[in-house]
Protein backbone atom coordinates (compact mmCIF):
# COMPACT_ATOMS: atom_id res chain seq x y z
CA UNK A 1 0.00 0.00 0.00
CA UNK A 2 1.16 3.60 -0.60
CA UNK A 3 1.16 7.01 0.74
CA UNK A 4 -0.07 9.30 -0.20
CA UNK A 5 -0.34 13.21 1.21
CA UNK A 6 -3.46 15.70 1.30
CA UNK A 7 -1.06 18.85 1.95
CA UNK A 8 -1.41 21.70 -0.58
CA UNK A 9 -3.60 24.46 -1.98
CA UNK A 10 -5.58 25.00 1.23
CA UNK A 11 -3.69 28.68 3.69
CA UNK A 12 0.04 28.28 3.64
CA UNK A 13 -0.13 25.19 1.20
CA UNK A 14 -1.38 28.00 -1.30
CA UNK A 15 1.71 29.69 -1.32
CA UNK A 16 4.20 29.13 -4.75
CA UNK A 17 7.02 28.64 -2.09
CA UNK A 18 5.48 25.99 -0.04
CA UNK A 19 4.19 24.36 -2.76
CA UNK A 20 7.48 24.03 -4.57
CA UNK A 21 9.45 23.41 -1.36
CA UNK A 22 6.75 20.43 -0.14
CA UNK A 23 6.05 18.97 -3.53
CA UNK A 24 10.07 18.31 -4.30
CA UNK A 25 10.62 16.69 -0.68
CA UNK A 26 7.48 14.67 -0.87
CA UNK A 27 8.72 13.20 -4.50
CA UNK A 28 12.16 12.54 -3.07
CA UNK A 29 11.18 11.72 0.06
CA UNK A 30 8.88 8.50 -1.62
CA UNK A 31 5.14 9.73 -1.13
CA UNK A 32 2.91 8.40 -4.13
CA UNK A 33 0.53 11.09 -4.67
CA UNK A 34 -0.12 14.18 -4.01
CA UNK A 35 -3.91 15.50 -3.11
CA UNK A 36 -5.45 18.63 -3.20
CA UNK A 37 -8.92 19.76 -3.11
CA UNK A 38 -11.79 22.35 -3.73
CA UNK A 39 -14.09 24.92 -3.03
CA UNK A 40 -15.06 27.52 -5.68
CA UNK A 41 -17.01 29.22 -2.79
CA UNK A 42 -16.89 29.08 0.88
CA UNK A 43 -19.35 30.98 3.35
CA UNK A 44 -19.06 32.35 6.84
CA UNK A 45 -22.33 31.20 8.11
CA UNK A 46 -23.61 28.62 5.91
CA UNK A 47 -26.68 26.21 7.01
CA UNK A 48 -25.38 23.03 4.64
CA UNK A 49 -23.59 20.36 6.91
CA UNK A 50 -20.38 19.39 6.00
CA UNK A 51 -20.28 15.93 5.92
CA UNK A 52 -16.60 15.11 6.91
CA UNK A 53 -16.72 16.07 10.60
CA UNK A 54 -19.05 14.79 13.57
CA UNK A 55 -19.92 18.61 13.96
CA UNK A 56 -21.12 18.83 10.65
CA UNK A 57 -18.78 22.24 9.95
CA UNK A 58 -16.13 22.57 7.82
CA UNK A 59 -12.31 22.82 9.70
CA UNK A 60 -11.00 25.06 6.75
CA UNK A 61 -11.58 29.11 7.91
CA UNK A 62 -13.82 30.87 5.23
CA UNK A 63 -11.32 33.66 5.01
CA UNK A 64 -8.36 31.06 3.66
CA UNK A 65 -6.82 31.10 0.40
CA UNK A 66 -7.80 27.89 -1.72
CA UNK A 67 -6.50 27.48 -4.64
CA UNK A 68 -8.06 26.30 -7.60
CA UNK A 69 -6.98 22.62 -8.00
CA UNK A 70 -6.07 22.37 -11.56
CA UNK A 71 -4.46 25.24 -11.60
CA UNK A 72 -2.25 24.39 -7.89
CA UNK A 73 -1.58 21.33 -9.41
CA UNK A 74 0.21 22.63 -12.34
CA UNK A 75 2.21 24.03 -10.67
CA UNK A 76 3.10 21.31 -8.66
CA UNK A 77 3.51 19.35 -11.85
CA UNK A 78 5.98 21.66 -12.94
CA UNK A 79 8.08 21.32 -9.99
CA UNK A 80 7.98 17.57 -9.97
CA UNK A 81 8.83 14.73 -12.70
CA UNK A 82 7.38 11.26 -11.34
CA UNK A 83 4.99 11.52 -8.58
CA UNK A 84 1.24 11.32 -8.64
CA UNK A 85 -1.25 14.18 -8.89
CA UNK A 86 -4.83 13.78 -8.02
CA UNK A 87 -7.70 16.30 -7.20
CA UNK A 88 -9.47 15.35 -4.37
CA UNK A 89 -12.29 16.38 -5.09
CA UNK A 90 -12.83 18.56 -7.50
CA UNK A 91 -16.87 19.16 -7.15
CA UNK A 92 -17.74 18.26 -10.87
CA UNK A 93 -21.42 19.46 -11.24
CA UNK A 94 -20.24 22.74 -10.46
CA UNK A 95 -18.34 22.97 -13.98
CA UNK A 96 -18.97 23.03 -17.64
CA UNK A 97 -17.74 19.21 -18.13
CA UNK A 98 -16.18 19.76 -21.58
CA UNK A 99 -14.14 23.09 -19.79
CA UNK A 100 -12.87 20.30 -17.28
CA UNK A 101 -12.23 17.64 -19.74
CA UNK A 102 -9.74 20.05 -21.37
CA UNK A 103 -8.07 21.48 -18.27
CA UNK A 104 -7.59 18.08 -17.15
CA UNK A 105 -6.19 16.23 -20.18
CA UNK A 106 -4.10 19.50 -20.73
CA UNK A 107 -2.51 19.00 -16.91
CA UNK A 108 -2.24 15.61 -18.07
CA UNK A 109 -0.12 15.67 -20.86
CA UNK A 110 1.99 18.52 -19.43
CA UNK A 111 2.68 16.53 -16.38
CA UNK A 112 3.32 12.85 -18.40
CA UNK A 113 0.15 11.10 -17.98
CA UNK A 114 0.32 11.61 -13.63
CA UNK A 115 -3.37 13.01 -13.14
CA UNK A 116 -6.16 11.54 -11.10
CA UNK A 117 -9.27 12.95 -11.15
CA UNK A 118 -10.96 12.61 -8.09
CA UNK A 119 -14.82 14.20 -8.14
CA UNK A 120 -17.72 14.97 -5.84
CA UNK A 121 -21.15 16.10 -6.06
CA UNK A 122 -20.90 18.26 -3.43
CA UNK A 123 -22.51 19.53 -0.10
CA UNK A 124 -22.79 23.13 0.15
CA UNK A 125 -25.84 24.33 -0.92
CA UNK A 126 -24.97 27.94 -0.46
CA UNK A 127 -21.92 27.21 -2.59
CA UNK A 128 -24.07 26.10 -6.12
CA UNK A 129 -26.64 29.08 -5.34
CA UNK A 130 -23.75 31.17 -5.61
CA UNK A 131 -22.79 29.43 -8.85
CA UNK A 132 -25.64 29.24 -10.74
CA UNK A 133 -25.90 25.73 -10.34
CA UNK A 134 -29.16 23.33 -9.12
CA UNK A 135 -27.91 21.75 -6.01
CA UNK A 136 -31.37 19.25 -6.67
CA UNK A 137 -30.17 16.42 -8.44
CA UNK A 138 -26.34 16.64 -8.50
CA UNK A 139 -25.49 13.47 -8.60
CA UNK A 140 -27.17 12.76 -11.90
CA UNK A 141 -25.23 15.27 -13.26
CA UNK A 142 -22.08 14.37 -11.88
CA UNK A 143 -22.19 10.71 -13.70
CA UNK A 144 -23.30 12.49 -16.88
CA UNK A 145 -20.47 14.69 -17.31
CA UNK A 146 -18.21 12.20 -16.56
CA UNK A 147 -19.89 9.85 -19.13
CA UNK A 148 -19.50 13.84 -21.43
CA UNK A 149 -16.26 13.81 -20.31
CA UNK A 150 -14.91 10.44 -21.39
CA UNK A 151 -16.60 10.72 -24.39
CA UNK A 152 -14.56 13.61 -25.02
CA UNK A 153 -11.47 12.04 -23.92
CA UNK A 154 -12.04 9.09 -26.22
CA UNK A 155 -13.23 10.65 -29.60
CA UNK A 156 -11.51 12.81 -32.08
CA UNK A 157 -14.96 14.05 -33.40
CA UNK A 158 -17.37 14.01 -30.60
CA UNK A 159 -21.02 13.57 -30.01
CA UNK A 160 -23.20 13.79 -26.81
CA UNK A 161 -26.88 14.08 -26.18
CA UNK A 162 -27.64 13.65 -22.66
CA UNK A 163 -30.10 15.55 -19.90
CA UNK A 164 -27.72 18.46 -18.37
CA UNK A 165 -25.18 18.22 -21.67
CA UNK A 166 -25.11 17.99 -24.90
CA UNK A 167 -22.84 18.64 -28.01
CA UNK A 168 -22.37 17.70 -31.71
CA UNK A 169 -19.26 17.00 -33.82
CA UNK A 170 -16.74 18.66 -31.58
CA UNK A 171 -13.36 18.03 -31.57
CA UNK A 172 -11.33 18.97 -28.03
CA UNK A 173 -7.86 18.31 -27.47
CA UNK A 174 -5.43 17.68 -26.39
CA UNK A 175 -6.33 14.12 -25.43
CA UNK A 176 -5.00 12.57 -22.15
CA UNK A 177 -1.43 10.90 -22.46
CA UNK A 178 -2.37 7.12 -21.66
CA UNK A 179 -4.96 5.35 -23.85
CA UNK A 180 -7.32 4.29 -21.25
CA UNK A 181 -7.47 7.71 -20.44
CA UNK A 182 -7.91 10.04 -17.22
CA UNK A 183 -8.49 7.76 -14.32
CA UNK A 184 -11.74 9.00 -12.59
CA UNK A 185 -11.98 8.51 -8.43
CA UNK A 186 -15.51 9.18 -6.82
CA UNK A 187 -15.59 10.57 -3.43
CA UNK A 188 -18.01 10.42 -0.93
CA UNK A 189 -18.70 8.16 2.46
CA UNK A 190 -21.98 7.47 1.74
CA UNK A 191 -23.77 4.56 0.15
CA UNK A 192 -25.24 6.17 -2.56
CA UNK A 193 -21.22 7.41 -2.95
CA UNK A 194 -19.59 4.22 -3.20
CA UNK A 195 -22.34 3.20 -5.59
CA UNK A 196 -21.27 5.85 -7.95
CA UNK A 197 -18.06 4.32 -7.30
CA UNK A 198 -19.05 0.65 -8.01
CA UNK A 199 -20.73 1.70 -11.59
CA UNK A 200 -19.04 4.62 -12.89
CA UNK A 201 -15.69 5.16 -11.37
CA UNK A 202 -12.00 3.60 -11.74
CA UNK A 203 -11.71 4.11 -7.79
CA UNK A 204 -12.80 5.60 -4.71
CA UNK A 205 -11.28 8.35 -2.87
CA UNK A 206 -12.92 8.03 0.86
CA UNK A 207 -12.62 11.26 2.93
CA UNK A 208 -11.86 11.48 7.19
CA UNK A 209 -12.93 8.41 7.68
CA UNK A 210 -13.54 7.74 11.50
CA UNK A 211 -11.14 4.45 11.96
CA UNK A 212 -10.15 1.12 10.49
CA UNK A 213 -13.60 -0.22 11.65
CA UNK A 214 -15.05 2.41 9.55
CA UNK A 215 -12.79 1.66 6.41
CA UNK A 216 -13.78 -1.91 6.70
CA UNK A 217 -17.62 -1.19 6.78
CA UNK A 218 -17.30 0.71 3.50
CA UNK A 219 -15.06 -1.15 1.87
CA UNK A 220 -17.36 -3.78 2.57
CA UNK A 221 -20.05 -2.14 0.99
CA UNK A 222 -18.05 -1.47 -2.25
CA UNK A 223 -17.33 -4.77 -2.61
CA UNK A 224 -20.69 -5.98 -2.42
CA UNK A 225 -21.77 -3.18 -4.75
CA UNK A 226 -18.82 -4.74 -7.28
CA UNK A 227 -20.17 -8.26 -6.91
CA UNK A 228 -24.10 -7.24 -7.56
CA UNK A 229 -23.54 -5.54 -10.96
CA UNK A 230 -20.59 -7.75 -11.44
CA UNK A 231 -17.12 -6.02 -11.98
CA UNK A 232 -14.23 -6.83 -10.35
CA UNK A 233 -13.23 -5.03 -7.30
CA UNK A 234 -9.30 -5.37 -8.21
CA UNK A 235 -9.99 -2.96 -10.93
CA UNK A 236 -11.21 0.14 -9.09
CA UNK A 237 -8.73 2.07 -7.09
CA UNK A 238 -9.24 2.76 -3.46
CA UNK A 239 -7.59 5.45 -1.46
CA UNK A 240 -8.65 6.45 2.05
CA UNK A 241 -7.81 9.75 4.59
CA UNK A 242 -8.89 8.63 8.13
CA UNK A 243 -9.51 11.64 10.92
CA UNK A 244 -6.83 10.51 13.30
CA UNK A 245 -4.38 7.86 11.43
CA UNK A 246 -1.35 5.90 13.45
CA UNK A 247 0.76 4.33 12.01
CA UNK A 248 -0.58 1.05 13.64
CA UNK A 249 -3.69 1.41 10.90
CA UNK A 250 -1.34 0.59 8.18
CA UNK A 251 -1.01 -3.19 8.09
CA UNK A 252 -4.89 -3.21 8.98
CA UNK A 253 -5.65 -1.48 6.06
CA UNK A 254 -3.09 -2.83 4.02
CA UNK A 255 -5.20 -5.78 4.27
CA UNK A 256 -8.55 -4.42 3.33
CA UNK A 257 -7.06 -4.75 -0.06
CA UNK A 258 -6.19 -0.46 -0.31
CA UNK A 259 -4.19 0.67 -2.29
CA UNK A 260 -3.27 4.16 -0.58
CA UNK A 261 -3.57 5.56 2.86
CA UNK A 262 -3.67 9.60 2.28
CA UNK A 263 -1.92 11.75 5.04
CA UNK A 264 -3.73 14.65 5.65
CA UNK A 265 -2.17 17.29 7.15
CA UNK A 266 -1.18 21.58 6.96
CA UNK A 267 2.70 22.55 5.66
CA UNK A 268 4.68 24.94 7.83
CA UNK A 269 4.16 28.30 6.79
CA UNK A 270 8.08 29.18 6.12
CA UNK A 271 9.29 27.09 2.78
CA UNK A 272 12.51 26.77 4.79
CA UNK A 273 11.21 24.25 7.15
CA UNK A 274 9.00 22.23 4.30
CA UNK A 275 11.20 19.36 3.75
CA UNK A 276 12.07 18.87 7.23
CA UNK A 277 8.39 18.83 7.82
CA UNK A 278 7.88 16.23 4.68
CA UNK A 279 10.93 13.95 6.35
CA UNK A 280 9.06 13.62 9.30
CA UNK A 281 5.92 12.34 8.10
CA UNK A 282 8.21 10.31 5.79
CA UNK A 283 9.51 8.75 8.87
CA UNK A 284 6.79 8.25 10.52
CA UNK A 285 4.35 6.49 7.76
CA UNK A 286 6.51 5.44 5.49
CA UNK A 287 8.51 2.94 7.01
CA UNK A 288 4.91 1.32 8.36
CA UNK A 289 4.30 0.05 4.35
Amino acid sequence: MQVGLHALGIGAGARRPVIDAVATAAESGGFATLWSGEHVVMVDDGSSRYPYSADGRIAVPAAADWLDPVVGLSFIAAATSTIGLATGVLLLPEHNPIVVAKQAASLDLLSGGRLTLGVGVGWSREEFDALGVPFERRASRTEEYVAAMRTVWRDDVASFDGEFVRFDSVRVNPKPTRAAAIPIVFGGNSDSALRRAAAHGDGWYGFNLDDVGHVTDRVGFLRAQCREIGRDFAQLRVAVALRDPRPGDVPKLAELGLDELVIVDGPPEDPALAAEWVAALAGRWLPAT
